[in-house]
């Protein structure tokens, strides 16, 4: 730890997305906050006779391969703690401190047959009341109705908490990540041990809870053995990767919205606590836990895996055109495309999207796109304008007048997004960080060793004055 206020660390943080995970190498202090990506690898589900898996052991191995490289990198006097982030909603289930089988994929389509066995015991409306989620089919308490797996299991574990006990041996359940589960009340940010009751989940399935910036103690000596260092602490973070990346939002003030960017496009603002309401539950959106107590009131519209699905299919068929190349020819065509409705449920599952926006069009009388740039600018003019309503949607639901959008994430890179967004909200987009959600990681774990101090407003200042962001004025009117 350190022991004098302020004095810079280097940390690790393991950031795992639903398409590819990374280790990172943070360099924290008050006037200094760096990043060095030390591992990168894929992150593949597989099929298997039952379904749609995580490879868990898989990415368990490359993260630990991954904090071997960060130790190496970080040289004297050497790395301090590291956190762990993932996506949300999914799970292992463990028995005798044992895996019990692959964590199933939020994708898999049997996942969502939990859906009607939660409602016969709660309606919709009033398990919104308790846990203030927004309806989405594969949310954990859907997941867990459906798995029968679950009667011989001890505990479930998030992903980032698995990983966790793998590294440390102790079972945890990060706070941010358990407010996705439909499992935490709303009101009190606790376990909901009368709806865990009321749909039979025994109620030590999941671990006790800990806020982010808690010190979960030092790795097991066998994996600080693995990664070449005596020492090396495990600290709670935002463990819901969106928890992290809006810790990485550099906004100021209460007409901001964020847009963190990547597989899934997360809209919403910060609330210092829940909003539920019928008008809520109605525009679907959700109330997840944030660092520091906030609350993240979003809702989630399909992002980027919609340019990255066709771009497999494409290369599946032999077409081995770039995602850059691809924007660039979108970007130089003045005729209109198909601007489709993204949130059809017919784009959650993988599959061939191209042939999909062209069911949408030829079912409503329009004119698919002809080529794969047209396909791909209208995948960018679709995103941009659900994105936009999503806006429109908070900030009246909120009452709080929207100026700037933030985006962050990999969609920031993607210039003909942002122009579009600027141009179909009517707001200012400023675009950046790219890496927010390893920044957010990093940054919070800074404060646990004391390298950073102060609120959110401060740790977002830093963000602000060690990167460069662009900014995208609206332009034409749509």
């Amino acid at each position: 730890m350190v022991s004098r206020p302020g004095e810079p660390v280097s940390v690790a943080a393991i950031d795992l997305g639903a398409s590819s995970g990374r280790v990172v190498v943070g360099d924290v202090g008050r006037d200094r906050l760096a990043l060095r990506e030390v591992a990168r690898f894929a992150n593949d589900p597989v099929r298997l006779p039952d379904g749609l898996h995580w490879n868990v052991l898989e990415l368990y191995r490359q993260a630990v391969a991954g904090l071997r490289a960060a130790v190496a990198a970080a040289g004297s006097p050497g790395l301090a703690s590291v956190g762990v982030d993932s996506w949300a909603v999914d799970y292992g289930l463990i028995r005798g401190g044992s895996l019990l089988g692959m964590p199933f994929h939020y994708r898999d389509e049997a996942r969502a047959a939990g859906v009607d066995a939660v409602h016969a015991v709660i309606d919709r409306a009033a398990l919104y009341e308790r846990n203030g989620l927004q309806f989405l089919p594969f949310n954990t308490i859907y997941q867990l109705a459906a798995d029968e797996r679950l009667s011989q299991a001890d505990h479930a574990l998030l992903i980032p908490d698995l990983i966790g006990y793998w590294l440390t041996g102790r079972m945890h359940t990060e706070r941010t990540n358990a407010s996705t589960t439909g499992l935490l009340d709303q009101r009190t940010w606790d376990w909901d041990a009368e709806m865990m009751a009321a749909l039979h989940l025994h109620s030590d399935l999941f671990a006790p809870l800990v806020d982010a910036g808690s010190d979960l103690g030092p790795l097991l000596p066998q994996v600080r053995a693995a990664v070449g260092t005596a020492s090396l602490r495990l600290i709670a973070v935002g463990s819901h990767d969106t928890a992290s990346a809006v810790v990485g939002v550099p906004m100021v003030g209460d007409d901001a919205a964020y847009i963190s960017c990547g597989t899934w496009g997360l809209v919403g603002l910060e609330l210092e606590r829940p909003l539920v309401s019928a008008a809520t539950r109605a525009a679907n959106f959700t109330n997840e836990g944030g660092v520091d107590g906030r609350t993240r009131f979003l809702t989630n519209v399909m992002g980027t895996w919609l340019l990255s699905e066709s771009i497999r299919t494409w290369e599946q068929r032999g077409h081995s055109t770039s995602l850059t190349e691809l924007l660039d020819q979108a970007g130089a065509i003045t005729a209109p495309v198909p601007v489709f409705d993204v949130q059809d449920p017919r784009f959650l599952p993988p599959g061939d999207m191209p042939a999909r926006v062209a069911a949408w069009c030829d079912e409503r009388g329009i004119a698919a796109p002809g080529s794969r740039a047209a396909v791909v600018r209208s995948i960018v003019e679709s995103l941009a304008a659900g994105f936009a309503q999503a806006v429109d949607q908070a900030e009246m639901l909120s009452r709080r007048a929207i100026r700037r959008v933030h985006v962050v994430g990999g969609g920031s890179r993607n210039r003909l997004l942002c122009q579009a967004l600027a141009d179909r909200s009517g707001r200012t987009v400023i675009a950046g960080p790219v890496e927010a959600t390893a920044l957010g990681n990093v940054l919070v774990q800074g404060r646990c060793l004391g390298a950073v101090s102060g609120s959110l407003d401060a740790l977002r200042d830093l963000v602000a004055r060690s990167h460069d962001l662009a900014s995208y004025e609206p332009v034409l009117q749509r």
